[in-house]
């Protein structure tokens, strides 16, 4: 799940993450913040790629569903 709701978020006790990409893949926001134990350089990469390929996809079904893909 990308874009969790409040009681799933306020919830999660991990990593609250936030991550804002342009349709191109070019990154507007990155913000990150260890809500229980910090987090190591591999699991912000595996974040940033969980972000990366779901926006993607997100991008992808917004084309198809303005009939611009």
């Amino acid at each position: 799940m990308l874009d969790l709701d409040y009681p799933e978020d306020s919830d999660c006790g991990e990593t609250d993450m936030n991550v804002v990409m342009t349709g191109a893949g070019a990154f507007v926001e990155v913000q990150g913040t260890a809500e229980g134990s910090p987090f190591s350089r591999t699991e912000l990469d595996a974040l940033l790629e969980l972000a990366g390929d779901g926006i993607a996809r997100l991008v992808s079904e917004q084309k198809k569903a303005l009939g611009i893909a």
